[in-house]
């Protein structure tokens, strides 16, 4: 892997997204003003082009690659990559496969990323399941001052098998270790007890794996809870259970919020005490903005990709490409190759599993 930003270059799919591509290009234009990095532009050549007229940026670290067809957010995923392989996020990611870029950005439609990914970049070898990772804001974790944590797999893989998790416990691991550079994260399987019996055959190997792998600082079953409240720095689940739960959690802050605003309308006392609180609201605000931290990575592959919010806009895009430079730097991906390639030499090759 490129051992600095000057020898790694990030392609990003200026097409994808609410906001696109004003927006990514501005983000990549803030990029290249603040940092050493080299962009690859991809979308339609004379868009971007203009774009690029009216903001401040350094030519030399960015370059545009047309593409002529863009993947839009109401689209079906599949047919879309089927009847446009000349779309922004597949010439990216070919990019990507042919060694042309060192890692991909797109705030695009989240399946289009999934599928493209699937069909276009190789695999890390023993790993035939991705991961989409969801980074969350939980209470003070004793094992780490990141108010951030990992929970994996939140959509790719519906049904996943015992050593898939275990799989996506080392994907969690090496990301916690390279982005929010926690030297030893803890890492809890997601179940309905905290006992090692609780859950089916598929959880109950999955904990047995995890519990005896001396390369894992495994803390054990985690319930429902133990999300917000800071369990573990990385969480592992099937992408069906971890769907749900992101959009629960999802759901309940927009609750909240909601409850918050008709009381400051309805009562005076309310109104003093979330004055009173202001200043911790906007901490907490600070804390769950996406603009913050980026963007979803979805790994499993032998390259960083970073999903983007699909609102994001020129500082939230600015921060995925930075969080995408820093997996590329610090080798998240031949982190994970390692990992899982003892797991099978010590599993001989997991059969049955």
């Amino acid at each position: 892997m490129p051992a600095d930003d000057t020898r790694l270059r990030i392609a990003v799919d200026v097409m994808g997204g609410d906001r696109a591509p004003v927006e990514p290009i501005r983000a990549a234009a803030r990029i290249s003003r603040e940092t050493t990095l080299d962009l690859l532009l991809v979308g339609k050549r004379e868009v971007i082009a203009a774009e690029l007229d009216r903001v401040d940026h350094r030519p030399a670290q960015l370059e545009i690659v047309d593409a002529r067809e863009v993947i839009t957010m109401e689209e079906k995923p599949r047919a879309a990559l089927e009847a446009k392989p000349d779309a922004s996020l597949a010439v990216a990611m070919r990019a990507v496969a042919a060694g042309d870029a060192d890692a991909l950005v797109s705030a695009g439609s989240t399946g289009a990323i999934v599928l493209a990914a699937a069909k276009l970049l190789p695999r890390i070898p023993g790993i035939d399941r991705a991961a989409l990772a969801a980074v969350y804001p939980t209470r003070k974790r004793q094992s780490s001052d990141d108010p951030f944590a990992l929970m994996l797999d939140v959509g790719a893989t519906v049904r996943v098998r015992s050593h898939d998790l275990v799989h996506f416990a080392y994907m969690g691991h090496a990301y916690a270790r390279a982005i929010s550079k926690v030297a030893r994260p803890t890492i809890g399987l997601l179940n309905m007890g905290s006992e090692p019996t609780k859950g089916d055959a598929v959880l109950r190997q999955a904990y047995a794996w995890l519990d005896e792998d001396p390369t894992l600082n495994f803390v054990g079953n985690l319930e429902g809870n133990d999300i917000p409240t800071g369990g573990a720095d990385v969480i592992v689940c099937e992408g069906y259970v971890g769907n749900v739960a992101l959009k629960m959690a999802e759901g309940v802050s927009e609750v909240f919020k909601g409850l918050g605003k008709q009381a400051f309308k309805q009562s005076l006392l309310w109104r003093l005490g979330l004055l009173l609180l202001a200043g911790g609201l906007r901490r907490l605000k600070h804390v769950t903005d996406y603009r913050e931290y980026g963007g979803a990575p979805l790994l499993g592959f032998r390259a960083p990709v970073i999903k983007a919010h699909g609102r994001s806009g020129e500082v939230a895009i600015a921060n995925a490409i930075k969080v995408a430079a820093k997996a590329a730097r610090d080798g998240v991906c031949a982190e994970i190759e390692r990992a899982v390639a003892g797991f099978h030499a010590r599993r001989d090759g997991s059969a049955g599993c």
